[in-house]
């Protein structure tokens, strides 16, 4: 099956796109990316490095994978986000990032209009950390409410974006912070019972799941939608998609 990924000009994040990228390509799914302008996309370097003191960035794995994806010709032919038709793919993943660069594809109408069709005909939906706020930001037509407003789902925690921002502002200033919003807060004021319908997750807990180990990663479904709250969930989200994609077929 196909499945797009929109990504960034720049600034994702590396586990976010690698690992599903890896997984959905190992069990036999054909992935194409998009960019704006379908230009070849770079994810956030301090990832690749370690944001403070050679720590916080994406594990050696990953990194990894990383490294084999920026040679694939998949990766270096995106297509436009405009050209992005629901009905070609069985599926999208939106990925997460903090970094600046993640602004012009949180904020672009034209990604929500073509992410809204996937939600119109059914197709499988799946986003990671930041990549929810698209989904938040998407409006149905008909009501003018978020196309997640009656979906159970989770996104990158306040306590983690918190902490992460107070560890490392000595540091890199805002780099944490990519909006004065917390994401979960805009998350959650786009549901329409937040109390039922968002799911944090064991306040406090940062383990990253691994390949052969999901017991830390959650990851929440409702319908055709699947969500999960960071790298660390990175793992299961992608296995979890795969399985979808599967039993959609």
């Amino acid at each position: 099956m196909r499945v797009v990924i929109p990504l960034p000009d720049r600034d994702f994040d590396t586990t976010e796109v690698a690992v599903p990228w890896r997984v959905l390509r190992d069990a036999g799914h054909e992935v194409v990316f998009a960019t704006e302008r379908g230009e070849v996309a770079a994810c956030d370097p301090l990832l690749l490095t370690g944001v403070l003191f050679g720590k916080l960035g994406a594990d050696p794995e990953p990194r990894a994978f990383y490294a084999e994806l920026a040679k694939c010709r998949e990766f270096l032919a995106p297509i436009r986000y405009d050209e992005i038709d629901p009905a070609s793919f069985a599926g999208i993943v939106l990925p997460g990032g903090h970094a600046q660069g993640m602004k012009p594809y949180l904020e672009s109408e034209v990604l929500r209009d073509r992410t809204a069709g996937f939600f119109r005909q059914n197709r499988q939906v799946a986003a990671i950390c930041h990549g929810v706020l698209v989904l938040a930001r998407t409006r149905e037509k008909e009501t003018g409410k978020s196309v997640i407003h009656a979906r159970r789902t989770t996104c990158l925690p306040k306590w983690m974006e918190r902490s992460a921002y107070f560890m490392t502002a000595w540091k890199h200033g805002r780099y944490y912070r990519t909006y004065d919003a917390y994401v979960e807060d805009e998350v959650r004021a786009a549901l329409d019972d937040p109390g039922a319908q968002f799911v944090r997750g064991p306040f406090g807990k940062s383990a990253r799941g691994t390949a052969t180990d999901h017991a830390p990663a959650i990851v929440v479904a409702d319908g055709n939608y699947l969500s999960a709250r960071w790298p660390g969930d990175a793992y299961l989200f992608a296995h979890r998609f795969a399985e979808r994609l599967r039993g959609a077929s």
